[in-house]
């Protein structure tokens, strides 16, 4: 017999969907400004994704603050006690995912599971380093907030307000502290690069293990994100 039960709860979709917009754009936006110029893209050009790029970012890192939040306040499915892999009995829970797997028992859960519990917080990781990273970058490239004010401050040419600093506008800038910024930037810009393709094939694999999951054990985990509700044949491992 099946059995519909209420999991997510809808900030907790909502916030899901914007992410994955969110993301969606950043990466493409992100593409473009790396390999902008092999296609031809002006410096101008380049400086107007980059700011795109910063005010997506922005809505990117609100939504990912407020799901912080929610972790503590929202339903018993979108707190921390349910998404980290933490807490008693959590190694003897993978344990037993691992046996129903290796065995090819059917096991539903109503949150994550054990394993998924490990790549929703990895993936929960990359995208706070990136959101970090990213507000940084803003601040060193096109002189956005929040640390733009400081950062023109710092290279700003004797006698040139800091308010005038300009992408791509040497003569506003004293070369020495615009080098020494640009060196402060690199590790930054490093990671930022580097985690988002290591992020492109995390979501990759979540969308791969999310769409077998649902055939093999089914329990609605797409359209789950939609409804807020999930339907099993069986009591589920993890309820509450």
């Amino acid at each position: 017999m099946l059995k519909e039960y209420k999991v997510w709860d809808r900030t907790t979709r909502i916030f899901h969907w914007v992410n994955f917009l969110c993301v969606l754009v950043l990466s493409v936006l992100g593409a473009m400004i790396l390999y902008g110029s092999s296609f031809g893209a002006t410096v101008d050009g380049r400086n107007f994704l980059k700011v795109l790029h910063s005010y997506v970012g922005y809505i990117f890192a609100i939504n990912l603050a407020w799901r912080l939040v929610w972790g503590f306040i929202g339903g018993p499915y979108a707190r921390w006690r349910a998404v980290l892999p933490v807490g008693s009995g959590y190694g003897a829970q993978v344990a037993g995912e691992l046996k129903d797997i290796s065995s090819g028992r059917k096991a539903n859960y109503l949150g994550h599971s054990p394993l998924g519990r490990i790549a929703a917080t990895a993936l929960l990781l990359l995208l706070l380093v990136e959101a970090g990273t990213g507000l940084v970058l803003s601040g060193t490239d096109v002189y956005m907030p929040p640390f733009g004010k400081a950062i023109a401050t710092w290279v700003a040419a004797d006698g040139v307000d800091p308010s005038q600093v300009r992408p791509n506008a040497p003569e506003t800038v004293n070369p020495v502290a615009y080098k020494e910024m640009r060196s402060m930037r690199g590790p930054y810009a490093q990671t930022h690069t580097t985690l988002f393709y290591v992020l492109l094939g995390l979501i990759a694999l979540h969308i791969f293990a999310v769409v077998m999951t649902d055939v093999k054990r089914g329990g609605n985990i797409i359209s789950a994100m939609f409804s807020g509700r999930k339907t099993l044949s069986e009591p589920p491992a993890d309820p509450h």
